[in-house]
């Protein structure tokens, strides 16, 4: 696997609590960590990853830092307490985009996710920009030919950027293509986007790929239904889901280490109530989290939101069958 290499084993570890009862565990007790890209051997479990990669975010003249993202918010979940679903994690490394290309960077990853996906794994992806979810997206159409695979969208930004080449914000374009030359329908929800970050012609260009567009001035509270609702159609027409979260959607007071801070943005409260749905639905094949950067974090502040959803992900997150 091109520039793969296992995670440090020192990342996993905190407190312990196993002399106060059996069952006082962490996730750095429950994960299991493999020294091997070995997927065959962890069939039905959540296969985590790193794409150590924001090569995509200084092409798209973003603020470099996302590369370092993967073990910061690794750290930031070790302590957290196991409960249900946490016991299925394998971190099976990561994939670096250091002296390669970032197309050969993407093929890695692309690579790396369809073998987990053949291989009965779901995979959880930290990035990395969003440049990552054209490779985790890729790889994951290519497991599942037959099927009718969903894009869900947790961003201030559509990222249907036309580009001559790839960056983090060309990704869902680069998707639609490839459905439209593999005769592939092309389902995409875009969730918490701002209009005051994307220009008219990334809207028509939505309009266009008949994408779905909730922008973040309709994510309230008071419209929880009727956004459930939504979200609901998004998987109903679809076999298999691609939950893809840009931490740019939270205001930029809760995550303050991205690329493009919100202003307005999406309280962490609401976006999990959304993304509950979604993992409990039986369909979420894949998921990701990307740009958080740490070198403009505060006090940790950043790795300790990326792991919470991280670890309520895992939690929620129903296998097809069960």
């Amino acid at each position: 696997m091109l520039n793969w290499h296992a995670t440090d084993q020192s990342i996993w570890q905190g407190r312990n609590d196993l002399a106060e009862a059996s069952n006082a565990l962490r996730i750095f007790q429950t994960l299991t960590q493999s020294q091997h890209f070995t997927p065959e051997a962890f069939p039905d479990a959540i296969a985590l990853l790193g794409f150590q990669c924001d090569e995509g975010v200084k092409l798209n003249q973003g603020r470099a830092g996302a590369e370092q993202g993967p073990d910061h918010i690794r750290r930031a979940l070790a302590n957290l307490a196991s409960h249900a679903g946490h016991d299925r994690l394998v971190d099976l490394g990561n994939i670096s985009a250091q002296n390669i290309s970032l197309d050969e960077a993407q093929l890695a990853l692309s690579s790396a996710v369809k073998a987990c996906q053949v291989k009965r794994m779901r995979t959880l992806v930290f990035g990395g920009g969003h440049e990552t979810a054209f490779a985790h997206g890729h790889g994951l159409y290519h497991a599942f030919p037959e099927h009718n695979i969903g894009i869900i969208n947790f961003d201030a930004h559509l990222d249907l950027r036309s580009s001559p080449r790839a960056t983090s914000g060309t990704p869902f374009r680069q998707l639609a293509q490839y459905c439209q030359d593999n005769q592939r329908p092309f389902n995409y929800t875009c969730v918490g986007a701002s209009l005051a970050a994307n220009t008219q012609a990334l809207v028509d260009e939505a309009e266009r790929l008949q994408a779905t567009v909730i922008w973040d001035t309709e994510c309230e509270e008071a419209r929880i239904e009727a956004l459930h609702a939504q979200i609901q159609q998004s998987l109903d027409r679809v076999d298999k889901i691609y939950l893809t979260i840009d931490l740019d959607v939270l205001p930029a007071w809760q995550m303050p280490a991205v690329s493009a801070p919100a202003p307005l943005g999406m309280p962490i409260n609401l976006l999990l109530q959304l993304i509950k749905p979604i993992c409990q639905s039986g369909k979420l094949q894949a998921a990701d989290l990307v740009e958080f950067s740490p070198p403009f974090d505060i006090n940790g502040q950043g790795a300790k939101v990326a792991a919470r959803l991280a670890w309520q992900i895992a939690h929620w997150w129903r296998l097809s069958g069960e």
